[in-house]
């Protein structure tokens, strides 16, 4: 294998690499960062520079990296077998994680249907939905559509783009994509009625209303991310929200899919966003921190009702003809349940709760940089959108690139962070210390304030 230096490393990546949402022409001229290992919550560079993880390497690490116990699980697994087919055979890491998470899902999620990535988990849930109201008893095959909202991220394949609504993501796309029923989705900062948050009583919801009254009997399910919409920038659903469209699902006799991929795990505060309102959804998307951010795991939930639906002999063709070369991979379900295992001897969710706290008590010196407009968010997931004039809201010019320049300076002061276009996100571990949580509030804070009193 070939021993490259780290000049030959970043010229490489520059020639050979096509890296996921980043303009590649701008990328070029830019310096890079490579990373060659991470310890708890930092990670170091080929140059040997260390940077505080504050985006939990996009959202998925749970309890820092290098963690000797995920370390030994996939070591373990390692030596016995790495890889074996799920069709039509089974594996014991795949049976035990399944187990562990219908016990500790939303009540009533009973059955784990194994694939890769959020985008795959959501395609999965899709397809379901669609065959389920097809082979149910008193079958209903008119219902084909999907309820969806604006700014959602449902992730990048076909079928999970054409649920999403973030127009920069997806218009390029818009031929090869099936209609969905777009409502408007709650974003109170910039309201689309005008309407005072406090007093509102989710008016943004009438749309929706009015779509189960005409036709509700057509609908297959409603699509959401529980409490945040992640990827449109940490947008947040007001309490009562995800009430509501559990009612209204029910209303319209379809499903509620939940998209947990990317607040699942405890990013919100609790194990599943879905807790926090006592919601349980027919179908649960999950990924990301399934594996406490090691490998690539996602796993779609669904109740008896959906999943009896697929069950007869096979002449009846009922079987949900749908998988993946990897589904229930043995040593990513290995390393999932060492995450889970993990969450009850650490006491995560616990320990969590203080730092959550001390997250947003921090956060309230931001609201006197007169560039941000407002800090959203839940848990450790957090928002700072910043606008040229907070009065009227009015954004920077997109050719400014605000937000990338806060995540340069912050990487120049030893913190990775990304941001939604000018809305700052930060997202760390929930292992995250006390002295981690100043270190990332102290720096983010100076690099908005130096970039965005620069270009005032």
């Amino acid at each position: 294998m070939e021993n490259p230096g780290i000049n030959e490393l970043k010229n490489w990546d520059k020639k050979f690499v096509w890296h996921p949402f980043t303009p590649m022409s701008e990328y070029a001229e830019e310096d890079s960062v490579v990373i060659v290992r991470g310890e708890g919550n930092t990670l170091y560079d080929a140059d040997g520079r260390a940077y505080l993880d504050g985006v939990s390497s996009l959202w998925c690490n749970v309890h820092g990296h290098n963690h000797p116990k995920l370390n030994e699980a996939i070591s373990r697994q390692l030596q016995k077998i790495s890889h074996t087919t799920l069709l039509g055979l089974a594996n014991e890491p795949s049976i035990i994680l399944a187990k562990r998470l219908v016990e500790i899902a939303p009540k009533g999620l009973a059955h784990v249907f194994y694939s890769d990535n959020g985008s795959t988990a959501v395609e999965v849930a899709l397809k379901i939905a669609y065959q389920y109201h097809r082979q149910k008893p008193n079958a209903e095959p008119h219902r084909g559509s999907f309820v969806t909202f604006s700014n959602a991220y449902h992730g990048d394949t076909i079928g999970a783009v054409s649920l999403g609504g973030i127009e920069l993501f997806h218009a390029a796309y818009r031929k090869l994509l099936f209609p969905t029923y777009e409502v408007p989705t709650t974003y109170c900062y910039r309201c689309h009625l005008n309407e005072d948050k406090a007093k509102c009583e989710m008016k943004c919801f009438g749309r929706l209303e009015r779509l189960i009254e005409t036709s509700g009997h057509e609908i297959a399910a409603i699509v959401v991310e529980p409490l945040i919409q992640g990827a449109a920038g940490m947008i947040t659903f007001p309490t009562g929200a995800l009430k509501r469209l559990r009612e209204l699902a029910d209303m319209a006799g379809a499903l509620l899919i939940a998209d947990e991929v990317a607040v699942g795990f405890g990013r919100t505060g609790k194990m599943f966003a879905c807790e926090h309102e006592n919601v349980s959804p027919d179908i649960l998307c999950l990924a990301k921190g399934i594996t406490g951010g090691y490998l690539p795991l996602a796993a779609t939930l669904a109740t008896d009702a959906v999943y009896e639906a697929f069950l007869g002999p096979p002449e009846e063709n009922r079987t949900f003809f749908h998988g993946h070369t990897y589904t229930g991979n043995p040593l990513a379900c290995a390393a999932a349940i060492a995450n889970l295992e993990i969450f009850e001897e650490e006491k995560t969710l616990s320990r969590l709760q203080g730092k959550i706290e001390k997250l947003w008590k921090g956060l309230e010196r931001f609201k006197e940089l007169k560039h941000v407009g407002e800090i959203r968010g839940r848990g450790v997931m957090v928002g700072i959108e910043l606008v040229q004039l907070t009065v009227t809201k009015r954004p920077f010019a997109p050719e400014m690139r605000i937000g990338h320049r806060v995540t340069l300076e912050a990487r120049r002061r030893g913190v990775i962070i990304r941001p939604l276009g000018d809305v700052i996100v930060l997202n760390p571990p929930l292992s995250i210390t006390d002295a981690e949580i100043e270190k990332l509030l102290d720096e983010t804070y100076s690099s908005i304030r130096m970039i965005t009193e620069a270009k005032s």
